[in-house]
C-alpha cells in the first residue's frame, strides 16, 4: 500500500502543481484530507510504523521541494492505476477526486490550469 499512497501524491501534486505554483493552502488541504479521509481507508503502515497513509503528505512535501514535471507525475499515476486496478475501487476513485477538487478549490477556487488537470484525472477515474 505504501506504493499506492506515493502513486496518489503524485495525482494530487500534478493538480496542484498544474498552475506552475503549489500554495501553502492546496498543501494544508491535502493534510486535512489525509487526516480525515485516507488514515480510515485501511490499516497498513509503513517501515517506521506510521500508517502508510501518511505517505500521501510525505510524497506530496518531497515533489514540491523537488519540483519534477506536473505531467510527468500524472502519467506515472495513470500508469500505476492501470496496473494496479484492482485497488481502485468506487470508493478510492471517489476519495482520490474529493481530494483533488478539494485541493483545487483551496486556494482561490479552480483556475483553467487545474480544471484541465482535473478533467485528465476525471477521464482516466471513469
Amino acid at each position: 500500500m505504501k506504493r499506492f499512497y506515493q502513486m496518489v501524491s503524485k495525482a494530487c501534486y500534478a493538480i496542484a502543481k498544474s498552475d506552475k505554483v503549489v500554495h501553502k493552502d492546496e498543501k494544508e488541504k491535502l493534510k486535512e484530507d489525509v487526516k480525515k479521509h485516507w488514515l480510515a481507508l485501511e490499516d497498513s503502515l509503513d517501515e517506521f510504523g506510521s500508517d502508510a497513509a501518511f505517505q500521501i503528505e510525505i510524497v506530496f512535501d518531497w515533489l514540491v521541494e523537488n519540483e519534477p514535471d506536473p505531467e510527468e507525475c500524472m502519467s506515472e499515476f495513470a500508469e500505476y492505476y492501470k496496473a494496479n486496478s484492482k485497488l481502485f475501487n468506487p470508493e478510492v476513485k471517489a476519495m482520490i477526486w474529493k481530494t483533488a477538487n478539494a485541493i483545487a478549490e483551496s486556494f482561490s477556487g479552480k483556475n483553467k490550469s487545474e480544471l484541465v488537470a482535473l478533467g485528465k484525472l476525471g477521464n482516466l477515474l471513469r
